[in-house]
């Protein structure tokens, strides 16, 4: 019985070994495959890597990742592009299908990433907000900042302003470790 045991652990050494090295082998780029795969992962939210929406939606606002929000609220926006939040950002039909599909084939609930998984379990069967700040999730991670953080603080103004704080927001990376209040410093000290 210990000989069967331990010749199963042995096998299972020998095979982890052996995956070890093949995984951690050097790929075409001269880099090691596992650590390859690590650095192409994003933990957050999938980055905005589309020029047309950077162009069209980020030369007003930031460039809000599609995972951000629910497919249903893009639609809504989308659909209103004539008072946008107040502005008219109507675009030519050709531009406003192609942004409309970016958005909603990457939208929270579709895009399977840690944020818009987070995002959509914490909205529950709550009606879906058409802004970011109003997403239960966003209300909560952000409850223990006081007002002089933010609205009052000059160099934020709004929490609409994702990028003034999070340094790693355009890369999809919201991470609180990373925070950096401007005026207040790192948020993590």
């Amino acid at each position: 019985m210990k000989r069967t045991y331990l010749a199963i652990l042995l096998l299972v050494i020998v095979s982890l070994l052996t995956t070890t090295g093949i995984a951690l082998s050097d790929d075409d780029d001269g880099k090691h495959s596992l650590l390859a795969w690590f650095e192409r992962t994003t933990p957050g939210i999938d980055p905005v890597e589309t020029r047309l929406y950077t162009q069209e939606c980020g030369s007003c606002h930031f460039p809000y990742q599609p995972g951000l929000l629910p497919a249903g609220s893009w639609e809504t926006i989308m659909d209103s592009l004539d008072n946008h939040f107040g502005e008219n950002a109507e675009l030519t039909e050709t531009d406003t299908n192609a942004i409309r599909n970016f958005l909603l084939n990457n939208a929270a609930g579709r895009a399977n990433y840690g944020l818009p998984n987070k995002i959509m379990a914490a909205q529950g069967n709550r009606p879906l907000p058409l802004r970011i700040t109003e997403l239960r999730y966003f209300v909560y991670e952000h409850s223990e900042l006081d007002k002089k953080m933010v609205q009052d603080n000059p160099q934020v103004k709004s929490f609409s302003h994702c990028d003034r704080c999070h340094q790693s927001a355009k890369q999809g990376l919201y991470d609180e470790h990373t925070v950096k209040i401007p005026g207040f410093g790192r948020w993590d000290d």
